[in-house]
């Protein structure tokens, strides 16, 4: 009777310390757009926009100056943050895949950790979430009026402005489950500013009369280039008018007539609607940052601020992403953690969206150690920085990239980029198909170096690492 009794005091006793160890530990808010570029971000130190809500993060958070995609596709991206790997060893190649949900993830680990877990808005990963408790994800892409979500009980049709509906689904959540013992990890995903660019009021009034200042590399010629820069499509002009403008039922003749240069016209039409579609972003992530306050969440919960990569605003005369040129491979990262992560810091530190899933798990209280190898996560914790703002010694100095999407008239890419240089191989074209760049001197990247002399050292050596990384990563796929 006494040994039942001492069992029984022993069991309430992990059981008290369980639930102690459960509410200790933080809440989690992550919280991503599709294709907002960093330098649309006023913290950032935009030229073109203000960013209000999300500049309280920076200011009541730490900014990451130096984060990077290592696939610069919306669903190969996504598929990265939830698993810590490659696309080469999660699957998700390109848009054209399906996500394996079998496979170990970020919403598991935390579900089996003791989590509450919840997706709500863009997925964009094909296959039904798995390892989350609720989900309402777009089918899709998703629209930006009249959203449909799929969910556990089947398709469900809502009215509005879809941002605005992603957040009052999120917020919906956040009431039911938000002040339960049990901490929760919420997944709340925008699908804008992606295209097509739909605004409502008052965000189509915001830019309209704006005249929104041009890249100083918007005409560049792509002189010394690969050939998949030169022939890509993506640039801004009639090709972007005809593919993403049909709405307003005109061809780009109609439309531009008049226009003294008719791709400055549109760059103005495509950044006054992409700029509009980012401050309903603004707006209701404010919204939810408001409502952590309210309910005396904010001081237990990580807020993180994220694009699933970068996106060209004009830069070198593109739009869209892909390329690994800073602009489509340096993501908005924004961490607020009070009492954690000291406020108004920023992290110069190089990270990737490969480490977001072994941070958050590690800020969790899970043992990330156990989850790290080459068939599991790759990436790194980040939670050191978090902590101090100041980069290991032993923290990497280089980077991964490889895309393998074919469309738009460029194709596959790969290339390591340092503190101070890029090396980028292309897998297409006849021509030239290397590119070199001195970051340092050369932050546009307007000058390739790959073929002059004076590099040929540089080159070298660049070359070597992006060997030795490819080999690391276990990326067994052949370079071209």
């Amino acid at each position: 009777m006494i040994f039942a009794k001492s069992c029984a005091s022993l069991i309430l006793l992990a059981a008290m310390f369980s639930l102690a160890f459960t509410a200790e530990r933080p809440n989690i808010l992550y919280i991503m757009s599709d294709d907002h570029a960093a330098h649309a971000l006023s913290c950032y130190g935009s030229k073109i926009n203000k960013t209000p809500n999300l500049d309280r993060l920076a200011k009541e958070g730490m900014l990451f100056e130096n984060c990077f995609c290592t696939n610069s596709i919306c669903g190969p991206s996504r598929a990265v943050i939830l698993t810590g790997k490659y696309s080469h060893k999660n699957g998700f190649l390109n848009n054209g895949n399906t996500f394996d949900g079998a496979q170990p993830h970020l919403a598991k680990h935390l579900q089996k950790a003791g989590y509450k877990t919840a997706v709500i808005g863009k997925w964009h990963l094909k296959t039904t979430p798995t390892g989350f408790d609720h989900y309402e994800v777009l089918l899709g892409q998703g629209p930006y009026f009249n959203p449909k979500f799929k969910t556990p009980g089947g398709v469900v049709a809502h009215k509005g402005y879809t941002t605005d509906v992603i957040t009052d689904r999120a917020l919906a959540w956040l009431k039911e489950n938000g002040k339960k013992k049990q901490p929760f990890f919420l997944m709340y995903h925008h699908k804008a500013p992606h295209a097509n660019w739909e605004t409502v009021e008052p965000y189509t009034s915001q830019f309209a009369k704006q005249e929104i200042p041009v890249p100083e590399d918007f005409f560049d010629d792509y002189a010394g280039r690969a050939d998949a820069v030169k022939l890509s499509k993506l640039k801004v002009g009639p090709y972007q008018f005809n593919l993403h403008y049909k709405r307003l039922g005109k061809s780009w003749e109609e439309a531009t007539k008049g226009a003294k240069n008719p791709r400055l016209w549109q760059y103005q039409r495509y950044l006054r609607d992409y700029l509009g579609c980012i401050q309903s972003v603004d707006t209701n992530v404010g919204r939810v940052l408001d409502y952590l306050d309210a309910a005396g969440l904010a001081e237990n919960t990580i807020v993180v601020y994220t694009s699933d990569q970068g996106f060209f605003l004009g830069d070198h005369g593109l739009y869209d992403k892909r390329f690994m040129y800073e602009e489509s491979i340096r993501m908005p990262l924004l961490v607020r953690w009070k009492g954690h992560v000291p406020a108004g810091k920023k992290a110069d530190a190089m990270v990737a969206n490969l480490d977001f899933a072994p941070t958050l798990l590690d800020a969790a209280g899970v043992d990330v150690q156990s989850l790290l190898g080459a068939d599991k996560m790759q990436g790194a914790s980040f939670l050191p920085v978090l902590k101090t703002g100041k980069t290991p010694k032993d923290w990497r100095t280089s980077y991964y990239y490889r895309f393998y999407e074919r469309g738009y008239g460029i194709g596959a890419m790969l290339g390591v980029r340092t503190n101070t240089h890029k090396l980028i191989r292309f897998e297409y074209g006849d021509g030239e198909r290397c590119e070199l760049y001195d970051l340092d001197n050369d932050p546009a990247e307007m000058k390739n170096l790959y073929a002059k002399p004076e590099f040929a050292q540089v080159r070298k050596k660049l070359e070597a690492e992006l060997l030795r990384l490819k080999k690391h990563y276990g990326d067994t796929k052949p370079i071209q």
